[in-house]
């Protein structure tokens, strides 16, 4: 338990929006959010479907008279308690995600969402207003920029170790898509992700280009100014963008570029970026999260590892065990609940808040309006929106 939380004397109290029981991504959130001790999950909305939500919400463990049919009911039946949730948590299809949110921020809650925030910009636009208004908390599950060794590398970068930036390199690559899905038995989750009005402007970009995208940003500390890509499908017959490459100019005139698709055969889950600056670079996997691999121009290339005694305290503070015992997405997660948490916590205690690195909803603007630009590019450099 924190000192934050002795002062404010229990844990965050938090509702699920999405996430059933057979959901890989809600036991995730579930997991990660419990971690640390900081939140107590009470409850939610588990299905669009009334009935498969207080199911689901009751096969979880969840008292059933906080187990609800809809965001509405939610939003009315945790007003009417003593104990109401402070946060939502938001891991519902992606066409969901703005609705949810601006419903969830006009009641009051704070948010935690998984990617994408909206379908477009001017939603997302729409939410970093509303989260202004409410002086609401608003934080996005860009898990990989919460494990250990990205913070160390966006520490090398904002540190000058590196000197002046000169080209980032970020790439996503899975496999899930490989195969025509579009030929598969529909289900529930098909049907929606094969549906371009509702998995997004671009499946690859709404489901891990925005990953990656963001991962660059955060790591250079750079916005990207314009965009010059290539969007499609690799997978013939497919109607929704499963791949994106593109030629990146990051405020600054940084460049770099990015790869990602969905339909990459034979890969597994990943992630990979490379920042190089004048006097070196930085090289991180998600294969080998726990290590960032630093080669700088003229010295023997070295492995800075999770744990290592001389990495600067709040690096050192994101890491639950020794070194040589894997930590993980679900760990990256509860660095994510806990910041949010502390952040919340020293709010509503009327003390200064922490500043966290965590990802807010003006980085989701962001990445909306890169989507969009890329898909407006047909491989011509267009600026990304403000």
């Amino acid at each position: 338990m924190t000192a934050l939380q002795r002062r404010l004397g229990r844990p965050l109290r938090l509702a699920l929006l999405g996430g059933g029981p057979d959901s890989w991504i809600g036991h995730l959130h579930r997991s990660a959010a419990e971690l640390d001790g900081c939140w107590r999950l009470v409850g939610g909305v588990f299905s669009s479907d009334a009935s498969r939500s207080r199911e689901g919400g009751t096969a979880l463990g969840f008292d059933a008279d906080r187990c609800y049919g809809d965001v509405a009911e939610l939003v009315e039946g945790e007003r009417a308690r003593p104990d109401p949730a402070d946060t939502v948590a938001i891991m519902s299809p992606n066409d969901t995600h703005y609705p949810l949110a601006a419903t969830a921020l006009d009641a009051g809650f704070d948010v935690i969402c998984d990617k994408p925030v909206s379908h477009d910009a001017a939603e997302a636009r729409d939410l970093a207003e509303r989260v202004r208004r409410h002086d609401r908390v608003f934080a996005i599950t860009h898990g990989y920029a919460c494990y250990p060794m990205t913070r160390y590398a966006r520490h090398l970068v904002r540190t000058g170790v590196l000197g002046p930036l000169r080209f980032v390199q970020v790439e996503y690559l899975q496999n899930g898509m490989a195969t025509r899905l579009e030929d598969a038995a529909p289900t529930n989750r098909l049907r929606w992700l094969l549906d371009p009005a509702r998995s997004g402007l671009a499946l690859v970009m709404s489901a891990i280009g925005c990953h990656a995208q963001h991962l660059a940003c955060f790591t250079s500390g750079r916005r990207i100014d314009q965009v010059c890509a290539d969007a499609g499908a690799i997978v013939p017959g497919r109607r929704v963008i499963d791949t994106v490459s593109a030629l990146l100019r990051f405020e600054g005139g940084l460049r770099g570029t990015l790869t990602v698709t969905q339909a990459a055969a034979g890969t597994e889950n990943d992630i990979r970026l490379r920042v190089h600056g004048e006097r070196g670079m930085i090289d991180w996997s998600h294969r080998a999260a726990s290590h960032l691999a630093v080669a700088m121009q003229g010295e023997a290339a070295k492995v800075v590892s999770r744990g290592d005694p001389d990495l600067p305290p709040e690096i050192l503070a994101l890491g639950r065990t020794p070194r040589g015992h894997p930590e993980g997405l679900r760990e990256a997660f509860a660095n994510l609940y806990a910041e949010v948490a502390r952040e919340r916590m020293a709010r509503t205690l009327g003390e200064p808040a922490p500043e966290f690195p965590y990802p807010r909803i003006e980085d989701g603007v962001h990445s909306m309006a890169f989507i969009e630009a890329c898909v407006s590019s047909n491989g011509r450099w267009v600026d990304v929106a403000p």
